[in-house]
Parts: C-alpha cells; sequence; structure tokens
C-alpha cells in the first residue's frame, strides 16, 4: 500500500487512463476527482458493506485506520 501527502489540485495517475485529482477538503472528508474510462467500475466502499449480508464474508473485508501523521521515529528531538 502506498502513503503519500498531496497539495489540492494535484492528481495521481494510474495506469495512463485513470486521473485522481485531490480538491481539499475539511471537518473528516477530502474531496477528489476521478477521470476514468466508462468501463471502469468504481464503487465507494460504503456501498459495497451496505450490500454485503453475510456477517463472515463482512468481517473478511479489509478495513483502514488512519494512522498518526508523522509516526515518532520520524519526528526531530525536542530538547
Amino acid at each position: 500500500m502506498l502513503r503519500m501527502s498531496v497539495k489540492n489540485e494535484e492528481y495521481l495517475m494510474i495506469g495512463d487512463d485513470i486521473k485522481i485529482i485531490f480538491l481539499g477538503g475539511g471537518g473528516g472528508q477530502t474531496r477528489i476527482m476521478i477521470d476514468a474510462p466508462k468501463d471502469v467500475n468504481i464503487v465507494r466502499s460504503r456501498a459495497i458493506e451496505k450490500r454485503i449480508q453475510d456477517p463472515e464474508l463482512k468481517a473478511k473485508m479489509p478495513k483502514y485506520y488512519a494512522e498518526e501523521e508523522h509516526p515518532e521515529k520520524y519526528k526531530k528531538n525536542q530538547k
């Protein structure tokens, strides 16, 4: 998994034809714009989780948790 920081209006390219543009955000939300071919299926995780009724299958779905932005090992020593 790749984790990075981006500025507003920066973008990522996935392959040659998928562009994800970061529009900024606030209040715990980030706005993005996705430019992709029509044949690429894009689904929000919340929608997928709503459709799954089997608790065992739902438990197997990947979960991602927020981490500290800068873990202690990367911070400069404060003296």
